[in-house]
């Protein structure tokens, strides 16, 4: 493996006697989350017999090259060059498993869509009640077997809108410009609905609500069994030698790259307080893989000339630790390690730990800085350093003390997290800090309220006891009420919470450890827990995937906001993942935001729902569409008449596309509401909506259709009688081809010979029936484009108004117009004005009817959701590889077939 190999295609394990440093050369493609340079080190020496992944346990990705990452150095054990073993290619590789994922999305079963198909089954079965009533009339009337049967499969094309999952797919479009807009990407549209139905949010606290850099506040020194005062750091001033030194410039990860110290920014920060240098070993003999680092010139006064990193046991999340083993020059070996305080503790001595520990640290992470212990042992002289195993290395160690990190928060956070809270979402806190720092922060970001009561929740299983135990406490009064053995915990599950919290809102809190022990134990507790859980600190990465699914299981619609790759799996399992970063996170996460502030999250959701409640319209005005053009289909063959073809693509193109087209163009409402929209198109609130609108718009044509007939003005076989009266010139005119026909489109005879006309549908009927409802379907539209308080108001759609106009007028010049060349081409006839002015009238009571039965049901409920739980969104789990939807080109095949279709069997009508 030499130094600038990129292995992009298979996956490598490192055997004994390697190691090696890389950085990936395309950081979104790096599935382990390695966007610095990270160390890479071989199998740890083991004679049994069980395969290497167990016996690494959590830390085996520390021993593979995923592939798509580029080698930057490699060093074999002195002997030989470094070398690997392929482990697997291709597709079965992480890379290739995650692209995989891109490619075929697990599908997420939103109840939107599978509601969509319910309501599409039944629309086939309207359809079917269409053709029924087709074939009775049709045959009745002696028409040929053929005619009847395509007279009845074009009722399925009018009745089943074959644009309605375009409908509900332009919504999503739509809301993904803007989203583009304003630096949030998408590679899961289909997730956009999902969001804004978001009742709860994990967020992550480094990096996240916090800011992503740390600074050095001060050096905490434990002597004999206390603690020394604070050493803070002053800007310039060099860290004075001593063991805490020694580890501060030794016990890190970071490389040298192309002449700069590269490495995580914990680290980096840590070093660079030191003064000290990085070079790398010149030598030949013991010393030719190790790292060299140096005094610089405005470094400390050291009795010595430097150190040779020897051997790394590198820091993972699951261990919450790193030690090294280095060499003084021309000295003693030593061992020193740093990471999590609770966890270094249990690797030094009893009697170097102050009995001052857990007060110590609780008074430095109380005040939110985030804490790291440092500990060192010297190893005896002859002892091989190379021979040494993690396990002989971590032990009998001697406690240094505390390194104080700061953390500011964010300044955008607070106000983020109030912006929630007062839309009812609730907000969580899931890092892999200590508790103690969770807590302070959480309080600073208001997640935890004043007033409000904290309990730290901590639970434990004995090694050899088969009854775990839990204890609670009051983390402002210290008050500890301990369960364990049957009966206790049995109390705690009919009790949940202690006792004595009175009203006071309380918040639990917990460790990773903690709820891995309730998880197994205490299972039945865990719902009542996570209810009011707020804070989970010392969270590996698994743990967080499995508390988002756990989120899941009661029903929350949950929602993930982090920015490291210890957050990619539960990026991957929430609902809506959002990453902050561009690099690992962003590829296991739907949502990627460009500027790493969680104001997006927020502003996700409020696109969410806009886009939610968009869906809504458009279904609803599609579903209407066709059933308002089924009807007047239906009452058209009554009398085997049907719309002609320039009717139907006036209503398909000119109305129909142009508002599927424009009506979704409604931007996000800006402010949330503590309410969310109805998350089911079978809602009884959007049932009925339809339902009612239906009735009136079937109450309208039958009007229309039955008192058109009983006009005095009305002749069946007289297409003229209702204009001769007023235009006389007409009379004594040639009548436009078709005008003097019948009610059917009849065949005329001049001069004695027969002559079969072009065949026309104009009647009084056809006419009335038509312009009710080509003008319904632009009332309809109107009704169904919802404002607030999801998105902005109707007239802000500037397109939207603009479209809506036009076609009103082109209808009502239609209705007011009697140009005979017009009327013939859209095969139309003349009525008296007195009879337009009626049909006007009779549309303005119909929207009017409409426009005040849907205000009052969106004023007296719709069926929006709190920010409570809500009903379960089930993901299907597995398997196969679906293949990805494509509406829009479904969409631009089927409607202009559709049309087709209807012009074509629209000329087949005879009598």
């Amino acid at each position: 493996m030499p130094p600038g190999h990129c292995p992009a295609c298979p996956e490598r394990v490192l055997p004994q006697g390697t190691e090696s440093r890389f950085a990936p050369s395309s950081p979104v493609w790096s599935p382990p989350g390695e966007s610095i340079p990270v160390t890479k080190t071989c199998l740890p020496r083991d004679n049994g017999q069980q395969p290497w992944q167990a016996s690494c346990a959590d830390d085996y990705r520390r021993h593979v090259l995923f592939c798509g990452t580029q080698i930057i150095q490699a060093k074999g054990d002195g002997r030989e060059p470094a070398k690997a073993v392929v482990l697997r290619t291709g597709f079965n590789t992480a890379k290739g498993d995650l692209v995989r994922s891109i490619l075929y999305p697990k599908p997420m079963n939103f109840r939107l869509y599978r509601d969509a198909i319910r309501f599409l089954m039944f629309l086939i079965g309207i359809a079917g009640i269409g053709m029924v009533y087709t074939v009775c009339v049709f045959a009745l009337n002696g028409e040929a077997a053929g005619e009847v049967v395509k007279k009845a499969l074009d009722v399925i094309t009018i009745a089943v809108p074959p644009a309605l999952p375009a409908a509900l797919t332009s919504g999503i479009i739509y809301t993904q410009r803007r989203l583009k807009r304003k630096g949030i990407f998408c590679i899961s549209p289909q997730r956009i609905n999902v969001c804004g139905q978001l009742n709860l949010i994990c967020f992550d606290k480094t990096g996240t609500l916090t800011e992503d850099g740390l600074d050095l506040w001060g050096l905490v020194l434990a002597k004999g069994q206390s603690f020394q005062n604070a050493c803070s750091f002053s800007p310039g001033s060099p860290v004075p030698w001593g063991p805490a030194c020694g580890a501060m410039v030794s016990c890190h990860s970071l490389v040298l790259l192309d002449g700069q110290v590269q490495g995580d920014p914990l680290d980096l920060k840590m070093f660079e307080a030191t003064h000290w240098e990085i070079e790398e070993s010149k030598d030949d003999g013991e010393l030719a893989c190790a790292m060299i680092v140096k005094p610089g010139p405005k470094a400390s006064h050291a009795p010595i000339r430097g150190m040779a990193i020897l051997h790394q046991f590198p820091f993972s999340s699951a261990l919450q630790r790193m030690s090294v083993i280095v060499q003084e020059f021309s000295g003693d070996h030593h061992i020193f390690m740093k990471g999590a305080p609770e966890r270094v503790t249990h690797f030094c001595h009893p009697n170097s730990v102050p009995p001052s520990f857990t007060s110590q640290l609780q008074f430095y992470t109380s005040r939110g800085f985030r804490v790291i212990a440092l500990a060192h042992k010297t190893l005896p002289a002859g002892m091989p350093a190379a021979s040494l195993t993690r396990e002989d290395v971590e032990s009998n160690l001697t406690f240094l003390g505390f390194l104080i990190l700061e953390n500011r928060l964010k300044r955008e956070t607070r106000p983020v997290l109030e912006e929630l809270t007062a839309a009812r979402i609730r907000n969580v806190m899931v890092t892999g800090d200590n508790i103690q720092t969770a807590i302070t922060v959480a309080r600073e970001a208001g997640m935890i309220l004043p007033g409000s009561r904290v309990i730290l929740v901590e639970a434990s299983a004995q090694v050899g006891r088969p009854l775990a135990s839990i204890t609670w406490k009051l983390v402002e009064e210290s008050k500890i009420d301990r369960c364990s053995g049957p009966e206790d915990r049995h109390s705690a599950l009919g009790g949940g919470p202690p006792s004595g919290l009175g009203s006071s809102p309380f918040h639990f809190c917990m460790s990773g450890s903690s709820y891995e022990v309730i998880t197994q134990s205490f299972g039945h507790l865990l719902p009542k827990l996570l209810l009011n859980g707020t804070v989970f600190a010392r969270m590996s990465p698994a743990q967080k995937a499995s508390l988002v699914q756990e989120f899941q299981k009661m029903d929350y619609f949950v929602g993930m906001c982090g920015d490291g790759a210890n957050d990619c799996g539960a990026l991957k399992v929430a609902h809506a993942g959002i990453s902050l970063s561009e690099q690992e996170a962003s590829v296991a996460s739907p949502f990627t935001s460009r500027t790493p502030s969680v104001e997006c999250v927020p502003e996700l959701i409020r696109q969410g729902r806009a886009a939610l409640v968009t869906s809504f319209c458009m279904f609803k005005y599609m579903a209407l569409y066709s059933i308002i053009q089924y009807l007047g289909i239906l009452l058209l063959y009554w009398q085997l008449n049907t719309f002609g073809n320039y009717q139907f693509l006036f209503q398909d193109l000119a109305i129909t596309t142009l508002i599927g087209m424009t009506m979704s163009l409604n931007g996000a409402y800006p402010k949330l509401v503590p309410f969310r929209p109805a998350a089911r198109l079978t809602s009884p609130p959007l049932l009925l909506s339809v339902a009612l609108n239906i009735l009136f718009s079937l109450a309208l044509q039958v009007c229309g259709f039955v008192l058109v007939q009983k006009q005095p003005w009305y002749s069946a076989d007289d297409l003229l009688s209702a204009c001769a009266p007023r235009n006389t010139s007409l009379m004594g005119s040639p009548a436009p081809t078709g005008l003097s026909q019948g009610v059917h489109g009849m065949r005329n005879s001049t001069g004695g010979e027969e002559k079969e006309e072009e065949e026309s549908y104009q009647s009084y009927e056809n006419t009335t029936v038509w312009l009710l409802s080509t003008i319904n379907c632009l009332l309809v539209a109107v009704v169904f484009s919802k404002g607030k308080p999801f998105r902005q108001p109707v007239h802000k759609n500037y397109v939207f108004v603009f479209v809506l106009v036009v076609q009103l007028a082109v209808c009502l010049f239609f209705l007011f117009a009697s140009l005979d060349e017009l009327y013939a081409r859209m095969e139309l006839v003349c009525t008296p004005s007195t009879w337009r002015i009626a049909l006007l009238v009779m549309l303005m009571v119909t929207f009017a009817v409409s426009f005040t039965v849907e205000v009052s049901r969106g004023l007296f409920g719709e069926g929006g959701l709190s920010g409570g739980q809500t009903g379960q969104e089930d993901s299907a789990s597995g398997g196969g590889r679906p293949e990805p939807s494509r509406p829009m080109i479904t969409e631009g095949i089927l409607r202009p077939l559709s049309c087709l279709i209807r012009v074509h069997k629209a000329a087949d009508i005879k009598t």
